[in-house]
């Protein structure tokens, strides 16, 4: 499992900072410690416990060969978001989060079916051959745009196993999709949020950025050491299976 940040490394990082006490959801009041200067102060001794049970869980759902969805579209979680989960080769949605992603899959899978297709009629030349510049550059255009709608989830081709959220009071419709759909959630809770839909939840600030690059980085780690444990395995299993020569 990724090494858990010290308390020191976490204060730097800002975790510790929640919102104002008139912001405070009540069901938050376990993870809090205490409030300075009207804001309340996250106890970072209990965000070390819940951060390691939800890296055991993600580490355990990729050494399965599962699906973990990334989400966080607010700004500042926008690039940190693509970038970890590029990394470790999860799907991930860093925009706009398009209602259906998760209750009408179908739809969104036929959307992203047409983006790669697209994509690979131009890569091939295929465009060049069967339309004028101005029309290959209309297609050039609602290649990007879906790039920047579906693009990250070009992989998914079912339901993930879990999905990974940076701010559920920002992406509620991700949150309330993935409640519908009975997705185990792993998300960053502040302290104006309601933890209880969340199955793994980190007590953390949501709106630093150094908070955020810091937890979406240990996830990121998460689910690499978790299908690293799945290829040894697999690895093991097939030496098992030789068959000596004669």
């Amino acid at each position: 499992m990724p090494e858990i940040p010290t308390l020191v490394e976490m204060l730097k990082a800002g975790m510790h900072f929640g919102h104002r006490i008139s912001r405070g959801y009540p069901k938050m009041r376990p993870y809090i410690f205490g409030a300075r200067n009207g804001v309340h102060i996250i106890n970072l001794e209990t965000t070390t416990v819940k951060l390691r049970e939800a890296l055991e869980y993600v580490k355990g759902v990729a050494a399965k060969g599962g699906t973990i969805l990334f989400a966080g579209t607010k700004r500042q979680a926008q690039e940190i978001i693509g970038r970890y989960a590029t990394a470790c080769g999860m799907p991930f949605v860093n925009h706009r989060w398009l209602g259906g992603t998760l209750t009408n899959f179908s739809v969104i899978h036929a959307l992203v079916n047409r983006y790669l297709e697209l994509q690979r009629d131009r890569e091939s030349g295929e465009l060049a051959k069967k339309y004028t510049k101005k029309e290959q550059l209309l297609f050039s255009r609602k290649i990007e745009e879906l790039s920047e709608r579906v693009g990250g989830i070009a992989s998914l081709t079912r339901l993930p196993d879990a999905i990974f959220i940076c701010d559920i009071k920002h992406d509620t419709t991700a949150l309330a999709e993935a409640i519908a759909r009975h997705i185990p959630i792993v998300a960053i809770c502040d302290t104006n949020v309601n933890p209880d839909p969340v199955k793994y939840p980190i007590p953390a600030n949501d709106d630093a950025v150094r908070s955020l690059e810091l937890i979406i980085k240990l996830i990121s780690e998460a689910v690499q050491e978790g299908k690293a444990t799945k290829a040894a395995s697999e690895r093991l299993e097939e030496i098992k299976n030789m068959k000596p020569e004669a």
